[in-house]
């Protein structure tokens, strides 16, 4: 699914240059809670509760991708919380590598949207047993310089394929994102129920479209940097690339209204097995990140939702309606949700996409 920046970080970085990777970067701060996090939410501001009672944050360390977190973890990296999509959690699950949470513990856990808690094996397993608190959600979707880029070429997702745009075109490093793109583009909404041909048809269309790609982005300051600088006209990203791009003062949007839809995720914290540190800190962290605050922040400097639906409800009508969740039978009309997917069919896309990336 995603990265993030924080939109300060962007700012500096579109003056900066890009200083590489943030796989490998940990922010030291509490030594008894670790995070295992998408780079950006080490922002303050997604914890306010916990730094006010503990003086500190807490130690965060970054991946670029979920599969590159789960093979970490599998390796025995040692963590407390990390921060997954819905794809990926059961997957993690049935690899033993998450513990149970105790949602006694957790304040807002009734606040939940009940939509998002509704998501087949996602929160909760078919015996009601948690693993998971979602937290963020939010779309990939198709955007755009609007200087650049005429109104009536973003009515569909397969102007991403239109060869006049060829080398002004990005799209995520990023295998979920990747084929969420390719079944919206051949009008599947379910992929999780891909037939051979469908998944034939996608990879087909993530070809076509390759041969426009100027760069396939890991990190949101790579595409904040490559709209706000005008190396792309068009890509395929999160929320928060128009979001931190128009506050930046470039010339970007989004659209959620082209023929084929949106891909909607949802991300969110869940517990390692065998964590080393303090697990009252554990229940502190998910605790801060549940706030009227928070929902605020990360709507309004993100773009996401927030999964806590009291303190979503807090936020001025205006904000969210234009961030786009003011219509939510809308929002849900044309998306597909990236739900997990079989093992088996994973693991062909993945294989799929160095193929189409590789130009194969």
């Amino acid at each position: 699914m995603k990265s993030a920046k924080h939109r300060i970080g962007i700012r500096l970085a579109l003056v900066a240059a890009l200083l590489g990777s943030t796989t490998a970067i940990t922010s030291a701060e509490d030594g008894e809670l670790t995070v295992f996090d998408w780079s950006g939410y080490e922002a303050p501001e997604f914890h306010p509760g916990y730094t006010a009672k503990h003086g500190q944050s807490p130690t965060f360390t970054f991946f670029g991708d979920e599969d590159e977190a789960f093979e970490k973890l599998r390796a025995g990296f040692k963590t407390d919380l990390a921060h997954p999509c819905s794809q990926s959690v059961v997957k993690w699950r049935e690899a033993g590598l998450l513990e149970p949470l105790d949602t006694s513990r957790i304040e807002g856990w009734k606040n939940l949207n009940p939509g998002i808690m509704a998501m087949k094996n996602l929160a909760t397993d078919e015996s009601g047993t948690a693993w998971f608190m979602p937290w963020d959600w939010g779309n990939t979707l198709l955007t755009y310089n609007t200087e650049t880029v005429p109104a009536e070429d973003i009515t569909s997702l397969k102007i991403l394929a239109d060869p006049k745009y060829k080398d002004r075109v990005s799209l995520p490093d990023n295998v979920d994102d990747a084929y969420a793109l390719g079944s919206l583009a051949i009008g599947l909404k379910d992929w999780t129920q891909m037939t051979d041909e469908q998944f034939k048809q996608a990879s087909d269309f993530l070809r076509e479209v390759h041969k426009n790609v100027r760069l396939y982005w890991t990190d949101s300051t790579d595409i904040v940097q490559a709209l706000s600088g005008g190396e792309v006209d068009l890509a395929w990203a999160w929320n928060d690339a128009a979001v931190q791009s128009a506050l930046a003062g470039a010339p970007i949007k989004n659209t959620r209204d082209t023929e084929e839809g949106q891909s909607t995720w949802v991300c969110g914290y869940v517990m390692l097995k065998d964590a080393p540190g303090s697990k009252g800190k554990v229940y502190d962290f998910l605790n801060s990140i549940n706030s009227p605050e928070v929902a605020s922040f990360l709507l309004s400097d993100w773009g996401y939702g927030h999964a806590d639906a009291k303190s979503m409800s807090t936020i001025d009508p205006a904000v969210v309606q234009a961030q786009g969740y003011g219509d939510v039978d809308k929002f849900v009309e044309k998306t597909l949700f990236q739900s997990p997917v079989p093992a088996e069919l994973k693991q062909r896309m993945i294989e799929e996409f160095e193929k189409i990336k590789a130009g194969y």
